[in-house]
């Protein structure tokens, strides 16, 4: 066959990872009674009887989205289990099982495989769930994980992207940015041991951002929060891939604006006076930053009394009608549009 050279090539950075999964499986039909819920949240949703079960899955790639120059193998094995966990939480559901399945170059002993099923086991047993599967395969280039994550949920509790409603308050769970700038961190001491291998990071007052970037906890107490509040949010997301993305995400398939205020973002001190130390603006780090695994959901106004005084939630924001758009309000009260800057993996 005959390649035609004036095909069309389209970039897929031109898409966009969520652009890329709209394209690619806009033909995809729901043919099964079983499926509740298919693509386009942060996991499926699957009626087998008198409880709904939850799936996701999420790929690693060695050298996309991490760098084992800095990111201890069993610290890997931790993460790639517990970035799975928070999908099915950001539903509102109870994670129960994995598969793992890794496909690996033969640079890797098997001491190194060891540590890498160490860390997944250690977040097994804190998470309390079972690896029940998976598959192993040869590798060209690195290391590559997949995980596939299975959770639980009665139907009644399940809690979509799709829910908001104008005038629910803006809610994130913890603190945001940390990870991004943990990572900054990491790789700028990676390229001063480039020039002097000898030399030893002083990394003791980077503690806590570089925890979140390598060891980042999934939220699975927020979901125990909210049940013993009573709070059931109208709609969550988790933040993997930066505030403003998911914000754009919630209100877009919500059909719903926002109002995110600047001044409530909640930022640890030691993400602010990082980015002191590497000129950046904390409130660009925290919208588009990523990688925090922190929970983003919109609750009814009726719940406010519920929250808060909890330490745990913030409210950032609230929802409002769709013609007004999606905005920042700054720091001196002035309206942004929100955009989605956020990690995009297509464009790396």
């Amino acid at each position: 066959m005959i390649e035609d050279k004036n095909q069309q090539r389209t970039p897929l950075s031109e898409l966009g990872e969520f652009g890329l999964i709209d394209h690619l499986t806009k033909n995809f039909k729901i043919s099964k009674k079983s499926t509740i819920k298919g693509i386009g949240d942060d996991a499926a949703v699957l009626n087998f009887g008198k409880k709904n079960v939850v799936v996701t899955t999420d790929l690693l790639v060695e050298g996309v989205h991490f760098d084992l120059s800095y990111m201890p193998l069993k610290h890997l094995g931790y993460k790639a289990v517990v970035v799975n966990l928070s999908d099915v939480y950001a539903m509102n559901a109870h994670a129960t099982q994995i598969t793992v399945s890794i496909a690996v170059s033969n640079r890797f002993p098997l001491e190194a495989l060891e540590e890498l099923y160490a860390g997944i086991e250690t977040a097994a047993k804190v998470y309390d769930i079972d690896v029940v599967g998976g598959d192993t395969t040869s590798s060209k280039s690195g290391l590559l994980i997949s995980v596939t994550a299975i959770g639980e949920i009665n139907s009644e509790n399940a809690v979509y992207r799709n829910g908001a409603k104008p005038n629910d308050l803006l809610v994130v769970s913890g603190d945001i940015g940390g990870a991004y700038m943990g990572l900054q961190v990491l790789e700028r001491e990676k390229e001063v041991f480039k020039v002097n291998p000898n030399s030893q990071p002083d990394l003791d007052k980077y503690t806590y951002i570089i925890e979140r970037q390598l060891k980042p906890e999934a939220r699975k107490d927020i979901i125990k929060l909210l049940n013993d509040l009573e709070v059931k949010p109208t709609a969550m997301i988790d933040i993997s891939d930066g505030l403003s993305s998911e914000i754009m995400h919630l209100c877009t398939q919500s059909n719903v604006g926002c109002d995110l205020y600047e001044n409530k973002i909640p930022l640890d001190p030691e993400v602010i006076s990082t980015c002191e130390e590497f000129n950046i603006d904390s409130t660009t780090i925290a919208l588009n930053g990523g990688e925090d695994y922190e929970l983003l959901m919109t609750i009814s106004q009726e719940d406010f009394p519920k929250i808060k005084a909890n330490p745990s939630l913030t409210v950032i924001g609230f929802i409002t009608e769709k013609a007004a758009g999606m905005h920042l309000v700054t720091r001196a009260e002035t309206k942004i549009p929100i955009q989605a800057q956020g990690w995009n993996a297509l464009n790396k």
